[in-house]
């Protein structure tokens, strides 16, 4: 993680044959990947694939971590709930589901695209808080990776020769700064209509998948639900970095409710990636979305509680605040520990953001943008 936020943002899927998440991807321990990289450091600033490891709407609760466990957001292995009403029942409620993650996912690009169409070229070129990216970067990394996406979902075969000769490169891990690097350099135009054809393309690609269908992915493979719920996750991640090099701060919506739920299920990744054994009890979680509403998970009885804002929740898991920083809330020694260390992308832990010199509100210093301004 570089100082600051990482800007590959991930999801995280722990499979059997990789016990914390990163093993099966070759380039995640690659020749240039260091940690704790950033400005001073004298290291490269970390290169882990922000699109590697994602899955984890579903399969972080079914597939097993280090120790043979099922992973799930409560530590031990939830049951299998039936959909299945009826004949038919089953494919109707997952593509309901997928339907409306598209359409969060629409509505969250909207609204970072709206930050940047106008911009001079000036702001383009603004810093953001990864270090060496600048908000065309920023913008690029997201076309990028969706366009690697839709490929995922379109030809299979394509993707998979395609990550063996990324696998085989010298400098491996390289591959993701490389295609923000290279979308950085076009007339910032083309770039935005760039995005915009892909995402759209992917969109329009995940809703004709066969349901149930699985694509193939960095070191494992997701369902066209969690690609659209990895695709808004990184989107709102990356619109995050790009308002705050702006000095804007967006309007909390809804939509933040996918990735309160993501970073809950990442709890015993986050552990696994630190060398720490998950805890086997339940975590209550409950934040406070937007308009006031709770957002929990886990069983009321649990000892161990995170209460909080869903903003300042979503910032943390993304690794773009510090703790300190929050108004977040931690009841047990576990759940304090567990927000010392929480991650919902993949690849080994870094440091995150830097705290600052006291608490940040949520709508200051920059002007508020509220959803649908331009």
């Amino acid at each position: 993680m570089v100082r600051g936020p990482c800007r590959e943002l991930c999801l995280v899927s722990t499979r059997r044959s990789s016990p914390v998440g990163v093993a099966r991807v070759p380039w995640a321990s690659a020749r240039g990947a260091t940690r704790g990289g950033g400005p001073g450091t004298g290291k490269k600033s970390c290169k882990r694939a922000c699109l590697f490891l994602p899955g984890l709407p579903l399969s972080v609760r079914r597939t097993a971590v280090r120790d043979g466990r099922r992973a799930g957001p409560a530590g031990r292995a939830p049951a299998r709930r039936r959909r299945d009403t009826g004949e038919g029942r089953t494919v109707a409620v997952s593509q309901g589901v997928l339907g409306e993650l598209l359409a969060e996912l629409r509505a969250e690009s909207a609204e970072v695209e709206r930050l940047v169409v106008a911009l001079p070229p000036a702001a383009w070129a603004a810093p953001t808080p990864a270090a060496g990216w600048t908000v065309a970067h920023q913008i690029a990394h997201l076309a990028w990776t969706d366009e690697r996406a839709l490929l995922a979902a379109t030809d299979a075969e394509a993707f998979r020769r395609e990550t063996e000769a990324y696998a085989a490169r010298p400098e491996a891990a390289d591959f993701v700064d490389d295609g923000a690097e290279s979308g950085a350099r076009l007339p910032h135009g083309e770039l935005l209509k760039r995005w915009r054809t892909g995402r759209e393309a992917l969109q329009g690609a995940l809703t004709g998948l066969t349901p149930g269908v699985r694509l193939p992915w960095y070191g494992t493979s997701m369902s066209a639900a969690s690609m659209a719920t990895a695709r808004l996750m990184e989107t709102w991640a990356h619109g995050t970095d790009v308002a705050d090099a702006l000095g804007l701060v967006r309007e909390p919506t809804a939509r933040l409710r996918h990735i309160v739920r993501l970073g809950v299920r990442a709890r015993d990744f986050a552990y696994l990636v630190h060398g720490l054994e998950p805890p086997a009890e339940a975590f209550r979680v409950e934040t406070t979305g937007p308009g006031g509403e709770l957002w929990a998970h886990g069983p009321e009885e649990a000892a161990q509680r995170v209460t909080g804002g869903a903003v300042d929740f979503c910032r943390l898991v993304t690794q773009r605040v510090h703790r300190d920083d929050t108004d977040l809330r931690a009841e047990g020694a576990e759940a304090e520990r567990w927000l010392s260390i929480a991650q919902a992308f993949a690849g080994p832990p870094g440091t995150g953001r830097a705290p600052s010199r006291g608490r940040q509100p949520e709508v200051s210093p920059g002007r508020m943008l509220r959803e649908g301004e331009a």
